[in-house]
């Protein structure tokens, strides 16, 4: 809205998001039903989302629908809903299947999105939160890409210090994917000290872990994210290396902003990652293999470091007193912020606000020809050159956002 745009949120009725106005169909978070398997949680997002397509259609005055919903719905949306203004969908997660998501027994994803491609409207557009999570994006969804929108935060809500104290941090959930078990074993080799937060499975407190890792019948030893904890990481904890639970509020920033650095050892290629640019906000400086977006968030040698083995990352963790925090905190300030994120995504939406119009005019071209001389003519709409208004000659209303 400080972009000047005016913004229309479809939550829920509980939410503390601010908007120009929001709307709900339900009046609780559904937070513990979506995380159910799909037989039991799909009819929620597709009821939220159709309770969405069928609001802005009946307004009529809706210039782009923005989604972060389950694709499946959105695009089963945007397939069927010529009639609705350019609907675009950010892409979070890792939803392109590649051979590391093969080799964890995962379902190749890729036929759906071949389908997609196929069928999904003229009107239905996808944005991906880095080049690097598009890189893997079938050929089928060119047609519907926009370039990549990087994840944002506020720098203002994040504690800058440029004294930090003698410990590294992990922050991040137990996961292989993760690597955090690198980070213990080369501090453990170095004879650093090392905090690491996160969640453990579901588990938020060390005591409940412990008492996990204690139990040979433990509900949690099937998990991968439980074993990785029991074999690569419990066994380096001792008085250097702890595990302090999952953080939040005044404790993360504390535990950020006085860290030598960030260790993010992925193992993965990494869609984004939002505790990198919540470290640089601090004046954190990062070091991390230069896999996935890391490469677009980390600048080699100014804030933070990019290893391409363990070897080079044990190497560089002995370097990061040469990184200036002040380096850290202007390159969120300059590519991370929530501001830049929102100018970005404004730009998208007059893109396709633009081809959207593009695309009407050319269907009125048509249909003109063949028009009676006497049957009256269809308000033409023009796009206001200087902004994102849209006003239909004859009286028609202007919608801005």
């Amino acid at each position: 809205m400080e972009e000047g745009a005016e913004v229309e949120l479809f939550t829920v009725g509980d939410t503390t998001l601010k908007a120009h106005k929001n709307h709900w169909l339900y009046e609780k978070g559904q937070y513990d039903y979506i995380h159910a398997p799909m037989y039991d949680s799909l009819p929620v997002p597709v009821a939220h989302t159709f309770f969405a397509f069928n609001t802005v259609k009946a307004a009529g005055d809706f210039d782009v629908v923005h989604t972060h919903n389950t694709v499946f719905v959105d695009v089963l949306g945007g397939a069927f809903a010529e009639s609705l203004p350019p609907i675009i969908h950010t892409l979070h997660g890792p939803p392109f299947t590649t051979p590391d998501r093969l080799a964890l027994n995962l379902a190749d994803n890729m036929p759906m999105w071949e389908q997609i491609g196929k069928s999904s409207a003229k009107n239905f557009y996808m944005v991906g939160i880095s080049k690097a999570l598009m890189a893997s994006a079938p050929k089928a969804l060119q047609h519907l890409s926009l370039k990549p929108v990087h994840n944002g935060i506020n720098p203002s809500e994040f504690t800058y210090r440029d004294q930090k104290d003698d410990y590294f941090i992990t922050l991040a959930r137990s996961h292989p994917e993760k690597g955090q078990g690198i980070a213990a074993r080369l501090c453990h080799d170095l004879g650093y000290k090392l905090r690491m937060a996160g969640v453990v499975a579901d588990m938020t407190r060390p005591k409940q872990v412990m008492m996990e890792l204690a139990n040979p019948l433990s509900k949690y030893r099937g998990l991968a994210d439980f074993r990785y904890f029991s074999d690569a990481i419990f066994p380096y904890l001792n008085g250097a290396i702890e595990y302090i639970g999952d953080i939040s509020g005044q404790a993360k920033m504390d535990f950020l902003s006085r860290a030598k650095a960030l260790l993010f050892p992925i193992q993965w290629e990494e869609p984004f990652g939002m505790a990198p640019i919540e470290a640089l906000a601090c004046g954190t400086p990062v070091v991390s293999m230069a896999r996935g977006a890391l490469r677009e968030i980390i600048q080699h040698g100014v804030n933070g470091f990019l290893a391409n083995d363990e070897q080079e990352f044990k190497y560089y963790m002995q370097r990061v007193d040469d990184i200036d925090p002040a380096a850290c905190r202007k390159s969120v300030e300059d590519n991370f912020s929530a501001r830049h994120m929102a100018q970005e995504y404004i730009k998208r939406y007059k893109a396709v606000m633009r081809r959207r119009q593009r695309q009407r005019m050319t269907v009125k071209s048509v249909a003109k020809k063949t028009l009676s001389p006497l049957r009256p003519q269809i308000p033409k709409p023009v796009l206001d050159p200087g902004g994102i208004s849209v006003t239909l000659e004859g009286g028609g209303r202007t919608v801005s956002i």
